[in-house]
């Protein structure tokens, strides 16, 4: 039977991370949960271990020691779920702009042709519930800027809601990956691009979040923009 691993990521998400485990597990088909979080001060990590209590062959928990960067959070966990021998990995954030119901629909894609698939705001037009029209289109313009810089054919290649098979996180060199930002996800999309692997879009509905405070800086911004272009000019004088 195959193992399917959500990953999620947390730094003060003690008013999200109950309701959105309990959500995952409520799903028919099923999943297993990862907290990478990075030593919360707001007891994310601490509720979470209460929680293994009613889940403990479910949930799992990873506490560091500081908050370093979404990219690397998400980077320990790929290397916990390929140790654990997880076949479907996904990324997942907290605050449920990602809809835990759709994780079947992007679990099927990988299950049938795909080798990572995207859970895509802009495949079908923008379906982006409760941004500020600036925030819609610094995202839009983002990924149609990424898309014109690396020749990937991914509408959204900025998208967090994502799901790899195995083989594609022992293939790709996980100590390589640059970006610590929201950047990390477009380079990981460019890596299995690089590689050749099939990379498929669900349109999903994105929300933003209700609960909680935005991660979002100028830095990530900056380093989306800048650091795009260089990823670009570095593969152009790598072998695959």
């Amino acid at each position: 039977m195959s193992k399917s691993l959500v990953i999620i990521p947390t730094y003060n998400e003690i008013e999200n991370i109950e309701s959105i485990v309990k959500a995952v597990f409520k799903l028919r088909k099923k999943f297993n949960v990862l907290i990478v979080d990075d030593n919360s001060p707001d007891g994310t990590a601490a509720k979470v271990q209460e929680m293994q209590g009613d889940f403990p062959e479910q949930l799992f928990l990873e506490v560091r020691k500081e908050k370093s960067g979404l990219g690397t959070a998400y980077i320990h966990g790929f290397k916990w779920a390929i140790q654990k021998e997880y076949d479907y990995v996904f990324e997942m954030d907290a605050d449920f702009s990602h809809d835990p119901t759709d994780l079947p629909r992007l679990f099927n894609a990988l299950k049938n042709n795909a080798d990572v698939v995207v859970g895509s705001r802009y495949k079908k037009g923008v379906n982006v519930v409760d941004w500020p029209l600036h925030r819609v289109l610094l995202s839009y313009g983002a990924s149609f800027y990424v898309k014109i810089i690396t020749g990937m054919r991914v509408h959204d290649p900025t998208a967090g809601f994502v799901g790899y098979k195995r083989k594609v996180l022992e293939t790709i060199d996980l100590d390589s990956v640059r970006f610590v930002g929201y950047a990390f996800q477009i380079e990981m999309k460019f890596k299995a691009y690089l590689k050749g692997f099939k990379i498929e879009e669900v349109s999903i509905i994105f929300r933003d979040r209700v609960k909680g405070k935005s991660k979002m800086s100028g830095s990530i911004v900056k380093e989306a923009i800048f650091g795009v272009f260089m990823m670009k000019i570095r593969s152009l004088f790598r072998k695959k």
